[in-house]
């Protein structure tokens, strides 16, 4: 074997552990072909006409796959072939029959998905387990307080974050309402090195699973690092999608039936709980302990994945299966985690990460920071005027927040009173006395 040959090998390896290799056969999906024979069917149901490679990348899968299960419907009449050119099957025009577009119906009234093919169960927990030993992990101090750089932050803070992430582990973000606790835990996603494969679709006991989620889920462009020769060779498998890390963050909304799937009697198929879609990467819980639900129920529901790593789902049938749980779960909360839970729980979430209040100087340099992300002139002793003679008489503590929402108010302030968008110490105060709550009530004569 030459050397370039063995490179190749290597390369398509690495490829495989991070992006599985299309399957070449029928087998390889891991799907039946009476499966796939429902998926054209429904699909050609919708169009006029289709070529063998139309079909073929509808489905993600090559056409060599799909070309024993066209050959069947053409036998059993349930499709035919209406044009074509010299080139061979795949530039066929198939076009369903009224016998095919029966059954299709039928078809569509257990379940009326027809997009790409679903990977099989079996064939994700495989993934994720070859994928679980390739993470890299190379979180130090430099990495973290990169991945930080936009933040102000005191480095003690980051000394709490960077180990959970290192280690893994789950973590609360707790303290003060506007330090920053949800931008702390979004930008978590930035040490998340790599990227990831997300299936379309997941097939279990024959039932559809809907995973991908473009809202949640960052699609990644093609690797230029991957050759040409290489991507021909050995090409990738059109059911899963190229994604960056995902992250996602739910708030006061959730609820407990968020965290199992949800199944349309309408469309027939399931929609993946939030933390399936964080797989591989971070699941950011908001405002943890103000959803409907309590947060020894919530916590009740993590207990089992956060110590085994594996998640149990149920169909509507009542079948139970295990799902692998690779997800960093980050509790941002306002409240003290004491205050949430007991000691029991506490001690399953191994990191506690205070956010704590700005110093003077933090609050200043956000200060400038905001001014330069809006462009404006920095004066420090407007920062200086608003916190002695505004702050410190009123007795009140200095938030991360309040640089941001105090310039923005100032300048709305300006723009509707026509003054120039500058800040001064009088628009700073205006948007001060709308901003804080005042409870006296002076009355004048």
């Amino acid at each position: 074997m030459s050397v370039a040959t063995a490179d190749i090998g290597t390369a398509a390896r690495a490829l495989q552990d991070l992006h599985p290799l299309a399957p070449r056969t029928l087998e390889e999906t891991g799907l039946s072909h009476g499966f796939v024979t429902e998926l054209l069917l429904k699909i050609m149901h919708f169009g006029s006409d289709y070529t063998g490679l139309d079909l073929a990348r509808r489905v993600g899968l090559e056409f060599p796959v799909i070309e024993p299960v066209l050959d069947s419907l053409k036998r059993s009449h349930q499709c035919e072939i209406y044009g074509g050119t010299a080139i061979g099957a795949p530039s066929y025009r198939y076009r369903i029959s009224e016998e095919g577009r029966r059954m299709a119906l039928l078809f569509l009234q257990q379940s009326r998905y027809a997009g790409v093919a679903p990977v099989p169960l079996r064939q994700y927990r495989e993934y994720m387990e070859r994928y679980r030993g390739t993470v890299p992990r190379t979180v130090n101090r430099d990495r973290v307080r990169d991945a930080f750089s936009h933040l102000v932050i005191s480095q003690k803070v980051l000394d709490q974050v960077g180990p959970a992430v290192a280690a893994g582990h789950s973590m609360f973000v707790y303290g003060p309402p506007g330090n920053g606790k949800t931008v702390i835990a979004q930008a978590i996603q930035n040490l998340m090195e790599g990227e990831i494969a997300i299936p379309h679709a997941l097939e279990v006991e024959g039932q559809i699973i809907k995973f991908f989620d473009p809202i949640n889920h960052e699609v990644l462009g093609e690797d230029p690092s991957l050759s040409r020769s290489l991507m021909r060779d050995h090409p990738l498998d059109g059911r899963w999608v190229r994604c960056r890390r995902p992250m996602v963050m739910v708030g006061g909304e959730l609820t407990l039936e968020a965290l199992d799937l949800a199944f349309s009697p309408t469309m027939g198929l399931y929609s993946a709980p939030v933390q399936a879609m964080a797989n591989g990467g971070v699941l950011v819980i908001d405002d943890f302990g103000r959803q409907h639900c309590s947060p020894r129920d919530l916590l009740n529901r993590w207990i089992v994945p956060l110590e085994s790593l594996v998640d149990f789902l149920t169909l509507q049938t009542g079948q139970k299966f295990d799902l692998p749980f690779m997800v960093l779960v980050v509790f941002a909360t306002n409240i003290r985690p004491a205050d949430l839970v007991d000691e029991a729980f506490l001690r399953r979430i191994h990191y506690k990460v205070f956010a704590e209040s700005p110093t003077r100087a933090d609050f200043v340099q956000i200060f400038e920071n905001y001014c330069r992300q809006r462009n404006l002139a920095y004066d420090p002793a407007i920062v200086d005027h608003l916190l002695n003679n505004y702050f410190r008489p009123r007795g009140i503590q200095a938030r991360g927040c309040h640089p941001r929402d105090l310039i923005e108010q100032a300048l709305a302030h300006a723009e509707y009173t026509g003054q120039p968008l500058r800040l001064t110490n009088e628009l700073l105060e205006a948007a001060c006395a709308g901003y804080f709550v005042d409870d006296t009530d002076n009355p004048t004569d």
